[in-house]
């Protein structure tokens, strides 16, 4: 399989999980639309759409840096516009941009509310809307969400319930087009089991410490590379990264970790009857207040 003269259009691919699933695509000669904020570097995050293109195009893939704020639905447009007509046409959209914010209801201001759902439930729906008929051209179109399985569980709520509607809004956009593009499009969902060395780890949730217990994000490039081999058919899955990749074939997981000597950090949002593959061994989850 092969993502060669494939289009792929990735929110929030200037760094993290986002450059990750491009410079993956990129290795097998992919065109890679980076749709991101970042235009000059910002002082507590790596990474700009600039530095995102020189990697993307190092690892052997063709690179188009946009800026694009997946709230403004003009910009949007013109980027995926833009995006079909620089590559002849688009292939898979991943919508990765996301906003976090682990307050409790009492301590959440209601503008950080609002980005969340303008950023995650709203973004991904735009971005995913307004891609339908560029994808509909495409002979194997995929949309992926980086957004969890849909357990309606109180505990995932409570701690943080802005945020957990607005990542949980995420998912039902799966839901919904999965269902509404079956056999034309296939609409997938793709989580973690365990925290993610990235930007928002460092600087929101647990700081080194976490880093350290945490995977890299090669470990969803490589499941979502994958996902991006099915057929449309193959739509409609909330997937988490090791299961998936462990029916695909993978059975090395330790070259994923940050650092082997430290228990991985379980993610949250992963359903309790989700086992992870054989030899991975948890240790305790965040705290997650």
């Amino acid at each position: 399989m092969s993502l060669a003269h494939k289009t792929l259009f990735i929110t929030g691919a200037s760094r993290g999980i986002g450059l990750a699933i491009a410079l993956r695509a990129a290795r097998d000669g992919a065109n890679i639309a980076i749709a991101a904020k970042t235009d000059t570097p910002h002082p507590k995050l790596e990474g700009t759409i600039h530095s995102a293109a020189e990697a993307i195009e190092r690892a052997g893939g063709r690179a188009l840096p946009l800026v694009v704020d997946v709230r403004d639905e003009e910009t949007v447009k013109k980027a995926l516009d833009q995006t079909a007509q620089a590559f002849g046409g688009i292939d898979i959209v991943v919508n990765n941009a996301s906003a976090i914010s682990m307050t409790k209801a009492a301590d959440t201001e209601m503008k950080r509310f609002d980005l969340m759902h303008q950023i995650n439930a709203r973004g991904t729906f735009l971005v995913s809307k307004l891609a339908i008929p560029h994808l509909l051209a495409a002979p194997n179109p995929h949309i992926l969400m980086l957004s969890p399985p849909l357990d309606m569980q109180e505990k995932w709520f409570a701690p943080h319930t802005a945020y957990s509607m607005a990542k949980f809004g995420m998912s039902l956009v799966v839901l919904g087009l999965a269902g509404e593009l079956r056999g034309k499009v296939a609409v997938n969902a793709l989580w973690p089991r365990t925290t993610i060395a990235t930007a928002a780890i460092r600087n929101v949730l647990g700081g080194e410490a976490l880093m350290r217990r945490s995977r890299k994000p090669e470990i969803i490039a490589d499941a979502a590379w994958r996902i991006f081999g099915k057929p449309a058919a193959f739509s409609g899955n909330f997937l988490i990264d090791d299961t998936f990749l462990a029916r695909e074939g993978v059975t090395d997981f330790e070259q994923y970790r940050v650092d082997p000597s430290q228990m991985l950090a379980p993610d949250f949002f992963v359903p309790d009857d989700s086992v992870p593959p054989p030899g991975v061994v948890l240790g305790e989850g965040m705290d997650a207040g």
